[in-house]
């Protein structure tokens, strides 16, 4: 398996899957009857779910959606329900109301299916960013089986390093909250190339994207399986941090433990040994991928995908990379964490500006 992938490669895969699109002439957008385009018509909606299952909704997503959309030519209109399915449905209302030319729904709890719904009856288009729902033209996320597989492979890299016969390993699995349609895809991944190596799970709470939940979950698994963990498939460095303070606790080092987003503290979790690898999902490409379809969509256009969902849906995979201890100065390069952040203080007594020195994050 290759365990390093370039954003370049991810961004040209993402231009191919969208060269499909028509080029020859251009309809008006979605929702007009022709003639002269409603103001609306160049009008993005965006919806983030919340701030907590992940730092990058508001550190980086925002920020990539809103400045490409702009650069596009959109009027942009994002919003953040803040974890709250009543706020997330009286968000989409006031943006429906308001005009949308494209609504583009990240999914919290199932909310997303029901603005889809009200979205395409006004003719609008609507795609499912990051996270699959129910009712959308097109999805546009990481290819998460692909990601899941990278998380797996992570945690039999630390069981080799650690000396452990993955078949005899006592792994836990900290999958993320099932009513994201990405968790399922992410634990297929992980299963397929653990599980191949022989490593069945001694234990499996059930699964959110919550750091203190996770915590709980775990030290309550821990506890009751004896203390004994040699790795842990964690599902997001979210989760992988709540892990890690329990092994902090428990003063147990050297467990493999995985994860994904590339976030500030796991960035610092794998400089200082506590974390194996990261999957690092470069969230520019995948909101340049959404942005180019935004687009295509709103002039009228068909574009294609490569991949689809199960229920039919099209979907743009866009390729993920797995960083360890000598590629976190890469995400730091790229802008999608600071030196600052990453290099300050320490973790269990061990320096982060000495870890940055020695691996070359600057």
């Amino acid at each position: 398996m290759k365990k390093s992938l370039s954003v370049a490669a991810a961004l040209g895969a993402a231009a191919l899957l969208l060269a499909g699109c028509s080029s020859t002439s251009t309809p008006a957008p979605a929702g007009s009857s022709g003639g002269a385009a409603p103001a609306e018509a160049g009008r993005a909606c965006v919806i983030l779910p919340d701030a907590a299952s992940s730092p990058r909704w508001e550190n980086f997503d925002r920020k990539y959606l809103d400045e490409g959309l702009k650069s596009a030519g959109f009027e942009v209109d994002i919003q953040n329900a803040q974890g709250d399915t009543a706020k997330y449905t009286t968000i989409a209302d006031q943006q429906l109301t308001q005009g949308c030319g494209v609504m583009m729904l990240v999914d919290y709890n199932g909310a997303a299916a029901g603005v889809a719904a009200k979205a395409k009856s006004q003719g609008i288009p609507v795609i499912a960013y990051d996270r699959p729902f129910t009712g959308a033209d097109y999805y546009v996320s990481f290819d998460n089986v692909e990601v899941g597989k990278l998380e797996g492979q992570t945690v039999l890299d630390g069981l080799k390093t650690a000396g452990k016969d993955p078949k005899t390993a006592a792994v836990y699995y900290m999958g993320g909250d099932p009513t994201d349609g990405n968790a399922a895809m992410f634990l297929k991944g992980a299963k397929e190339v653990m599980e191949a190596a022989g490593i069945k799970p001694v234990a499996e709470p059930p699964g959110v994207w919550d750091g203190a939940k996770s915590q709980t979950n775990f030290e309550q698994a821990l506890t009751a399986n004896g203390g004994k963990v040699d790795g842990v498939w964690a599902a997001n460095d979210t989760n992988a941090d709540g892990v890690i303070k329990v092994l902090q606790d428990r003063d147990l080092k050297g467990v493999a433990v995985s994860g994904q987003d590339a976030n500030v503290e796991g960035l610092r979790n794998i400089l200082t040994g506590w974390q194996t690898a990261t999957v690092y999902k470069p969230v520019k490409v995948e909101a340049e991928a959404a942005i180019e379809l935004a687009t295509a969509l709103l002039k009228g256009e068909k574009p294609t995908a490569d991949q689809k969902l199960d229920d039919g849906t099209p979907y743009i995979a866009v390729t993920p990379e797995l960083v360890g201890p000598d590629k976190v100065k890469d995400v730091v390069a790229a802008g999608d964490a600071s030196v600052d952040d990453v290099c300050s203080g320490d973790i269990a007594g061990v320096s982060l500006a000495d870890k940055c020195t020695e691996f070359g994050v600057k």
